[in-house]
């Protein structure tokens, strides 16, 4: 009798990981939503600040 071997694809990442990253990614997201919000204005203030380009000259 002969035994049957399963053989497992082990190579890359299949589209559930994928599925549970960008699932946990969001939910992080929508918990964190006003810190991120935030953190990114002040970023984006900061890089946009035109005093400094006026400070320059």
């Amino acid at each position: 009798m002969k035994t049957i071997k399963k053989r497992y694809n082990k190579k890359g990442m299949g589209t559930v990981e994928i599925v549970i990253i960008i699932a946990v990614l969001v939910a992080l997201a929508l918990v964190f939503r006003t810190g991120l919000s935030e953190y990114g204005q002040k970023v984006m203030d900061f890089c946009f600040d035109d005093s400094k380009i006026e400070e320059a000259f």
